[in-house]
């Protein structure tokens, strides 16, 4: 059985549960949290479901007609469209043995019934966050080692290589880092304080001025003119940014 209810563009939650009344209480107060929950009380049409669509959320009954919920968490963890998807098992099982069994098969938190749907809300909740955290994380570090392209100039951080005009730029460890930061948030002004802690990190022995330095020196190894930069410009009573065109 399978039942798509709550619709909403918040994320998408697979109720994996044989009882419905549970499965249908989980998918109720899921959906006041927003998320669209598919439903289904059997082990291979939930692993049918895993495999062949996206969820934000996989909430996993123990003991299931056709697959138990420990060879469904396996084989969504081995392979298919979730395998990095925060599963939440249920069993009505309170040994410690099936606890470390659940989180050694692949999931996430583990909530023996009967439960307090306080309770449920709260671990998906923070199940949620820690999800959205690693994606956002793992955003941040791809922007950080793709290449950035702009008007002839190219700064490739995983190389910590910087070209304009096919001519290589030699940059000090702090100008790479300024010029790739503003660079990677085009458009955006940073103040000089935000410059000092992005760049300089926690070193209490620099002052603003120093920020003022760096993209003077920055400036005169990229600009064909200085006084009149092309990538690096200064927000008047701001701070500076990089170019947007």
């Amino acid at each position: 059985m399978e039942r798509e209810s709550q619709k909403s563009a918040a994320g998408r939650a697979l109720i994996v549960e044989d009882e419905p009344r549970i499965r249908e209480l989980v998918a109720l107060h899921l959906g006041f949290e927003g998320l669209t929950c598919v439903e289904t009380g059997d082990g291979n049409e939930a692993l049918r479901l895993a495999r062949a669509e996206s969820f934000d959320l996989v909430v996993l009954d123990l003991m299931l007609p056709g697959l138990d919920g420990v060879t469904v968490c396996r084989a969504i963890r081995r392979a298919g469209a979730n395998p990095d998807v925060p599963i939440l098992m249920l069993t009505a099982r309170s040994e410690e043995s099936d606890k470390v069994l659940g989180l050694e098969s692949g999931a996430d938190d583990y909530l023996t019934k009967p439960f307090g749907i306080r309770e449920l809300v709260a671990r998906v909740r923070a199940l949620l966050r820690r999800s959205g955290a690693a994606r956002a994380q793992q955003e941040s570090d791809k922007e950080r080692t793709d290449p950035i392209v702009a008007a002839g100039l190219t700064i490739d951080p995983a190389r910590r290589h910087v070209r304009l005009d096919d001519k290589a730029i030699d940059l000090t460890a702090l100008e790479f880092e300024l010029l790739h930061l503003l660079a990677s948030r085009r458009g955006l002004v940073f103040s000089r304080e935000m410059l000092l802690e992005r760049v300089w990190k926690n070193d209490r022995h620099v002052t603003e001025r120093s920020v003022d330095t760096l993209v003077k020196r920055v400036r005169h190894k990229l600009e064909p003119d200085p006084d009149n930069p092309r990538y690096i410009l200064t927000v008047w009573g701001a701070g500076y940014k990089f170019a947007e065109e």
